[in-house]
């Protein structure tokens, strides 16, 4: 049987530099699709290139594990024109890298892309909360947004 309910999803997070919260999101979301018994294809990237290569922010790094989640084995790559095949949905973590992808989207791609919070209701239109310039505690709002849009793609994902 070959007809969308029977499809993997394949989900690209995507935030500035693919160092803080798109892999935050990435990690809550294979945690929760795991959680639910549902197989996905998850990955992360950043519009901007200067963190290719390196590891989640130790921050981030940190705040996954304080939930029992490692994402310490990724690493940061810039969103490339094959994802708008590869990918199902991409999630963007605030408007302006939202307004980034958008530009860049091929005329016949595939995948969709819109705002992370958009698929939590009550959420639509807000961006990820950004921690990279504050405090650590920011890392915990965030944690807490991303969790929250996992959940909603886990309960989306089950409806079939």
């Amino acid at each position: 049987m070959d007809d969308d309910r029977d499809k993997i999803p394949a989900i690209l997070f995507l935030c500035l530099g693919n160092i803080c919260r798109s892999p935050l999101a990435e990690g809550a979301a294979r945690a929760a699709f795991t959680a639910a018994g549902i197989d996905a294809r998850l990955d992360s990237a950043g519009t901007g290139d200067w963190h290719v290569g390196r590891p989640p922010d130790p921050r981030a790094q940190a705040e996954a594990r304080r939930r029992g989640i490692d994402i310490s084995n990724l690493r940061a790559r810039q969103l490339a024109r094959e994802d708008f095949y590869r990918f199902d949905l991409i999630l963007a973590a605030d408007t302006a890298n939202l307004r980034e992808a958008r530009a860049l989207v091929p005329a016949d791609a595939t995948a969709r892309v819109r705002l992370m919070l958009d698929l939590v209701p009550g959420r639509q239109g807000e961006s990820v909360t950004d921690p990279y310039y504050g405090a650590d505690d920011g890392f915990a709002e965030t944690w807490a947004d991303v969790s929250a849009v996992a959940a909603a793609l886990v309960a989306e994902t089950s409806k079939g």
